[in-house]
C-alpha cells in the first residue's frame, strides 16, 4: 500500500457517459474539503494526461456540475501505449510519467469504460499510483454489478421504446428500435422488457429471421397488427455472428505479421459487410410479413443530458470512495459496484474482460416468461 496522495490527478475517457460530472464533484469535494488535497483535472482524457494540458480544479470548479452532462474535463479514446502523434504509433507511458512526476502529482484517477481500464492497467504497470471508476451505458466493465450512465441510458431508452409503441400501434407497423450496447446486451435487453418491447434481440442470443419472423406472425394471429423490437446495436443473425467470431479468430491466432495483416483486412471486411445490419433485418422482415417497416436509431441521445438520481446517486459514492481510497494509498484498483457496497478490485483481474450478458441470467428468463421473443 503506497502512502496517502497530497496531490491528485483525475481525467475522463472513452465515450461521454451521464454521470461523469457528478464523479468529479463527489471526488474533488471530498479529497479538497475533507482530506485537504489538491486536484488536477487533465483534459481531453489521455491528450491531455500524454500533452500535460490541465486545469486546477477548485471548489468554485466544482460547483454546479452535479446535474451536467458530459465531462467538464472532455475526453478522448487515446490508448496510453498506442499513442498517434503525426501518423506515427507511439507508447507514451515514459512521457506521462515525466509528465505526473514534474506536476508531483501522487496518484491518478481515471473515469472510463474498458478500455480506460487497460489504460490504467498499463499506467499501473509503469508504477503510477492509479484508480480507475466504471463509466459506460453499456453496463460491460467486467468485475462491477454496474456503471455509473447505464441508469440514465436505460431510462432514455426505455422512453423512446415506450413512445414508438404508439407510432407503431397507430400505423400497422413493424418499428425496429436500435440501442446501443457495443458487444453487450444489456441495454437492449433491460430497456426492451422495461419499455414492454415485443421482441428483443441482443448479442449473446444470434436470431434467426425466421424465429423474429414466427413471433411477430403469431402476434397477427392474436389480433397484434404492430410489433416493436428492441435491438441491440451489437445483435447479429446466427450466419453473420458465426462469421464475425471466425474472422476474430483469425486474429487472436494469427502468428506472423503477414497472416495478422491479412487476419485485420478479412475481420474489416466482416465488419463493413454488417454494417446497418438493423436496416437489412427491416428489409426482410417487411418481405417476410407484409407488414410496413420502419428504423428508429436512437444514437448518441442515450449518453447525453442531465443524469437521472440513480446515476448521481451512484456517482457521488464513487466520488466519495474513491477519495477514501486515495487518502489510505490503495492503488492499482478499478472501484466496483457490488450490491449497496463500492469494493476496490486489482485492475489486473479485470483489465481485458468484458461483463456479456449470460443466457440463463434473470432478465433473459423474465422476458421469456412474459412472452417476449428473443429470436431464438
Amino acid at each position: 500500500m503506497a502512502t496517502a496522495a497530497k496531490r491528485v490527478g483525475i481525467l475522463t475517457a472513452g465515450g461521454d457517459a451521464p454521470g461523469l460530472n457528478a464523479v468529479i464533484r463527489g471526488f474533488g469535494k471530498t479529497a479538497i474539503s475533507h482530506y485537504g488535497m489538491e486536484l488536477i483535472g487533465f483534459r481531453d482524457g489521455i491528450q491531455g494526461l500524454v500533452e500535460n494540458r490541465f486545469m486546477e480544479l477548485t471548489p468554485a470548479a466544482l460547483s454546479g456540475i452535479l446535474t451536467t452532462g458530459g465531462t467538464i474535463l472532455g475526453t478522448s479514446r487515446d490508448k496510453v501505449n498506442k499513442y498517434v502523434v503525426n501518423g506515427e504509433t507511439r507508447n507514451m507511458i515514459g512521457q506521462v510519467k515525466e509528465n505526473l512526476e514534474a506536476l508531483k502529482i501522487d496518484a491518478l484517477v481515471m473515469l472510463g469504460g474498458g478500455g480506460t481500464v487497460k489504460n490504467a492497467k498499463q499506467l499501473c504497470d509503469a508504477g503510477i499510483n492509479v484508480i480507475s471508476l466504471p463509466k459506460t451505458i453499456d453496463n460491460d466493465i467486467y468485475g462491477t454489478d454496474t456503471s455509473f450512465g447505464f441508469a440514465t441510458a436505460l431510462d432514455i431508452a426505455t422512453q423512446a421504446i415506450d413512445r414508438l409503441h404508439s407510432t407503431a400501434h397507430s400505423h400497422h407497423r413493424i418499428i425496429l428500435a436500435e440501442v446501443m450496447g457495443h458487444r453487450a446486451g444489456w441495454l437492449g435487453l433491460g430497456a426492451g422488457i422495461a419499455g414492454g418491447a415485443d421482441i428483443i434481440l441482443i448479442p449473446e442470443i444470434p436470431y434467426t429471421v425466421e424465429s423474429v419472423t414466427a413471433t411477430i406472425k403469431t402476434r397477427i394471429s392474436h389480433g397484434s397488427t404492430f410489433s416493436v423490437i428492441a435491438v441491440a446495436e451489437g445483435a447479429r443473425n446466427v450466419k453473420d455472428t458465426a462469421d464475425m467470431n471466425a474472422a476474430e479468430l483469425l486474429v487472436d491466432t494469427a502468428k506472423t505479421p503477414e497472416s495478422l495483416r491479412a487476419a485485420k483486412t478479412h475481420l474489416a471486411h466482416v465488419v463493413d459487410s454488417q454494417r446497418e445490419h438493423t436496416f437489412k433485418l427491416a428489409r426482410e422482415l417487411e418481405a417476410s410479413t407484409g407488414l410496413e417497416t420502419r428504423v428508429t436509431i436512437l444514437g448518441y441521445v442515450q449518453r447525453g443530458g442531465t443524469p437521472c438520481a440513480e446515476d448521481r446517486l451512484l456517482a457521488t459514492r464513487f466520488g466519495t470512495t474513491a477519495a477514501d481510497l486515495v487518502n489510505k494509498g490503495e492503488f492499482g484498483v478499478l472501484l466496483a459496484a457490488r450490491g449497496q457496497d463500492t469494493v476496490p478490485v486489482p485492475l489486473e483481474d479485470v483489465a481485458g474482460k468484458l461483463k456479456l450478458v449470460p443466457t440463463d441470467h434473470d432478465w433473459i428468463e423474465t422476458a421469456r416468461k412474459v412472452g417476449t421473443g428473443l429470436g431464438e
